[in-house]
């Protein structure tokens, strides 16, 4: 059994699926602050079984031992935690006792049970500012919001973990912007209240559920003066998650890798790609720039290539148009 933490979340949610295609058998456990339990009925609908759920959060080690002391679990796909850079900047706190205790927790435990297999969920946030464009693995590190600290923290965990027991197989994924929908349109982006991601809100600016957006600085050293970034289909993010915890039964024992495309985009050029896919208006106000953001940021995926024998398949068109038929079949976020 594969266990996969915030499994009802956006990307977890997309991974349990992958992972269901290649057959693996999961148990997902989320304690649904930021995700709904529809989802787990929806991941049922697309693979056609089954998924063990438990409504667990990963900081509480009581739960923890009670899924390790009933099922066989040979490794840990890892999403759980807060995510919103704007918002860890106003709760650094909560951030750290989500992220980093909820990873400490989990860590113990698989420890306790010989479990030594874990994928996990870093950021592109850890790159800080980049100092060179694109960005490989290898890069400076120097993060400038709490989420990025909280995944840089964890990451030095994970790395002083197999320092002192290289028994452990651990991959550490770096994943830049993920953005659209399954082709389903059954499952996708959908938070508990305000979203805090660029392209939610576009598409419910689009739905008319919002009625403008806001673009945080117009001032960049970027060709139209917003901000770039390597927006990644959830689908092809999920794909690499999957590829990566195979070749990670298979030996390899602590790697680093980048899953983005390669490319950036600015805010306004998805802006008007979204347009045009939704022959909708999507009214925007420019206002000052965001406290921990960067001005341009996308990935160096050569290595996620050579390791994994992966690179992404969709473009910014398919991204907006599997967002788009996902917006058009959900309710308001914030009606829930």
């Amino acid at each position: 059994m594969i266990l996969v933490t915030g499994g009802a979340g956006y990307i977890g949610s997309h991974t349990v699926v992958e992972l269901a295609k290649k057959g693996h058998n999961i148990i997902v456990i989320d304690n649904l602050s930021n995700s709904s339990k529809k989802s787990i009925s929806n991941i049922q609908r697309i693979i056609g079984k089954k998924v063990l759920f438990f409504p667990y959060d990963v900081r509480n080690r009581r739960d923890l031992m009670r899924v390790f002391n009933s099922y066989d679990i040979e490794g840990v796909l890892h999403f759980a935690g807060s995510k919103a850079v704007g918002e860890s900047v106003q709760k650094p706190i909560e951030y750290y006792l989500n992220n980093i205790s909820g990873t400490l927790t989990l860590l113990d435990v698989m420890k306790y049970h010989q479990c030594k297999k874990i994928i996990f969920s870093s950021s592109a946030t850890v790159y800080g500012n980049p100092k060179e464009l694109p960005i490989k693995e290898n890069a400076s590190l120097s993060v400038i919001n709490p989420y990025g600290r909280s995944k840089l923290i964890i990451e030095d965990i994970l790395k002083d973990l197999y320092q002192s027991d290289n028994s452990w197989g651990i991959g550490i994924l770096r994943y830049f912007n993920p953005v659209g929908s399954h082709h389903s349109g059954l499952i996708g982006e959908q938070p508990n209240g305000m979203p805090t991601n660029l392209m939610p809100i576009v598409s419910m600016v689009a739905a008319g559920k919002i009625e403008r957006l806001k673009i945080f600085g117009g001032d960049y050293e970027t060709d139209d003066g917003t901000g770039i970034r390597d927006y990644i289909h959830v689908e092809d993010l999920a794909k690499g998650h999957v590829k990566a915890f195979d070749i990670l039964k298979n030996g390899f024992k602590l790697e680093i890798i980048n899953l983005g495309t390669g490319k950036g985009y600015s805010v306004l050029e998805l802006v008007r790609e979204y347009e045009k896919v939704s022959k909708c208006k999507i009214n925007f106000d420019i206002t000052e720039r965001r406290e921990g953001d960067v001005a341009c940021c996308f990935a160096d995926v050569s290595y996620a290539k050579k390791v994994l024998n992966w690179s992404a398949q969709y473009n910014l068109e398919y991204m907006c148009e599997s967002s788009w038929k996902w917006q058009k079949s959900i309710s308001n976020p914030l009606d829930k």
